[in-house]
């Protein structure tokens, strides 16, 4: 029953799965000194629910599995971008420069979910997530076998590096699981050397609340001035700590996610963003991760990028911007004014 599983999963485009129980991942006391310090910043949804993610029980009553998959989204298109002498671009994560993957891998997820159920018979009850449920997927994920937990908490593959996606099914089926993944990262200490805002506080220890892609996603008003300079031209997400890593020589661009390449996030121009309403943030971003942002969290990130990464060309926009109606744009905007004033002295 568990390969019938594992290679209906593969005839769906996923690159990897495997099983585990669903017991308690190991990982709860340190995940729960995490919130207890406030770590997560505005994330408030962990602690609302951090009782649940540290109890698959609770989340699933009788489960008795997680079938834990992995979605590569490496790429081997080359990087577009704008040509010489442009104005200057910004960086989108490279998981978003497609179209938003929880849409994708739930598509997926919901056909597995029922081939678990048909398989069990009627009295299975299954539960998928994407990157939204209450369960500590990486833990899970390790102890199905997918890969270990690097120093920078993401998840790293020795088969598929760490630009992979997670999702789970929860299910009252018993499945035998796999043999868990050990760490092997080693003496390698690259990905807390790369992160930009030191918010890789030691190793396996991260502090989201500097962290660049919790400040250019997650957090809704305005950026902390003193890490705005490290920002650079980031406009959402940050890929540095996964970049650096040397597992990534085994990446492999995935089948699902291939063909849902958006071409126009790679590098963007940035004035060009922040001259978009809201009408036009809505339909050039629609169908993508960005559009959880918002219209004014992603022109604050353009501002914040502006400010580091521009010159006198830019000053028109950004004074437009600067009495945006949003007062999250004009702020950032009048900081980014500020900055390339400075530069010019």
């Amino acid at each position: 029953m568990k390969e019938r599983l594992r290679q209906r999963a593969l005839e769906l485009g996923f690159d990897d799965c495997r099983f585990t129980t669903a017991a308690a991942p190991a990982s709860s006391g340190s995940f729960q000194k995490w919130i207890a310090e406030k770590q997560f910043g505005e994330m408030q949804w962990l602690e609302r629910n951090a009782e649940k993610r540290v109890e698959p029980q609770k989340v699933l009553p009788g489960a008795k599995s997680v079938i834990c998959l992995a979605a590569s989204y490496a790429s081997n298109r080359s990087a577009g971008g704008l040509p010489a002498g442009s104005r200057p671009s910004g960086l989108v994560a490279r998981y978003a420069q497609f179209a938003d993957y929880h849409d994708i891998l739930g598509e997926k997820l919901k056909l597995l979910s029922k081939y678990t159920d048909d398989l069990g018979g009627p009295s299975t009850r299954s539960l998928w997530y994407v990157d939204t449920g209450p369960i500590l997927e990486r833990d899970l994920a390790q102890r199905a076998g997918i890969g270990f937990t690097g120093k920078h908490t993401n998840l790293i593959s020795r088969r598929l590096g760490n630009w992979i996606f997670l999702s789970e099914i929860l299910t009252t089926l018993e499945l035998e699981p796999d043999a868990p993944e050990q760490n092997h990262c080693g003496k390698c200490t690259r990905c807390l050397a790369a992160c930009p805002t030191n918010a890789i506080t030691a190793p396996f220890q991260l502090d989201a609340r500097k962290c660049i892609s919790y400040l250019t996603i997650e957090l809704k008003g305005a950026i902390p001035v003193g890490l705005r300079p490290y920002i650079g031209n980031r406009i959402y997400g940050c890929d540095d700590c996964l970049a650096v890593c040397p597992w990534n020589k085994f990446a492999r661009e995935g089948a699902l996610m291939k063909p849902h390449a958006r071409k126009d996030l790679d590098q963007p121009a940035l004035v060009e963003l922040l001259s978009l309403d809201d009408a036009a943030f809505k339909s050039r971003f629609q169908g993508s991760p960005i559009l959880r942002t918002k219209r004014r969290g992603l022109l604050r990130n353009v501002c914040v990028a502006l400010g580091n990464t521009g010159d006198e060309s830019v000053m028109p926009d950004l004074q437009k911007a600067a009495v945006d109606h949003e007062p999250l744009v004009a702020e950032h905007a009048r900081w980014a004014l500020d900055q390339i004033a400075t530069r010019r002295k």
